[in-house]
């Protein structure tokens, strides 16, 4: 059996230490995500950010993953946006747990995070919609997430019926929000920063939930450091 072979990539990251860390999470997880905002918009080795993997589980029991875009960053959780009547927005109203993971590999460095997860609040779902670009809010109206569909054209035809029920006037209100168009936000109960570091000896520092509190509240957490 031939075996494929990649280049040893020697991971020289900054590392990572208790003192940078802190008592709570919340401080790190906005510093780890400004400079990776920074770095996409300066050498643009970190395209997206904000992209994070989400995982559910189906009713079978089995693991679901997929890719979002990070929307909201918040001392209760981290939230994205979705169709409630998606994949993961049924399994979340199922089982709501989750885990995600933010992975930035230019800079060595990933946060995961595990807990349970709640649907965002009406209100701010809506004046999140107000913010995003027409075309994106037409989309919302679009696309049955997760749906079989027969064709990319069905979904432009669809896409034009939309755009021309509500066309583009430069209002943030142009476009209602869909009724089942909302997001979810994940409520962790246990927190790690990954930091690569030479010879694969990385840094790991996990905050572990101890009590009730946000991700700023240092008494609502333990920190302790794993091994790589």
């Amino acid at each position: 059996m031939e075996h494929t072979h990649h280049a040893r990539v020697d991971y020289a990251g900054e590392g990572l230490t208790e003192d940078q860390a802190g008592d709570a999470p919340f401080g790190l997880v906005q510093e780890w995500l400004a400079a990776a905002y920074a770095r996409a918009a300066g050498s643009g080795d970190v395209p997206e950010p904000g992209s994070m993997a989400v995982a559910s589980v189906d009713e079978g029991g089995h693991p679901n993953v997929r890719t979002v875009l990070l929307r909201f960053v918040e001392p209760g959780g981290l939230g994205f946006v979705t169709s409630l009547d998606s994949a993961k927005g049924r399994e979340f109203a199922a089982r709501p747990v989750a885990a995600l993971t933010l992975t930035w590999p230019a800079m060595f460095r990933a946060i995961r995070m595990r807990g349970s997860i709640e649907e965002i609040a009406r209100e701010e779902i809506e004046a999140y919609f107000r913010t995003r670009p027409w075309g994106s809010r037409i989309s919302a109206w679009t696309s049955e997430q997760s749906a079989p569909v027969a064709s990319r054209a069905v979904l432009e035809e669809r896409y034009a019926e939309f755009a021309a029920r509500w066309p583009d006037t430069g209002s943030p209100t142009d476009v209602p929000v869909p009724p089942r168009w909302g997001g979810f936000r994940i409520v962790p109960d246990e927190v790690e920063f990954w930091a690569g570091r030479s010879n694969r000896l990385h840094d790991r520092l996990v905050f572990s939930r101890v009590s009730p509190g946000g991700l700023d509240d240092p008494a609502a957490w333990s920190r302790a450091r794993r091994q790589p």
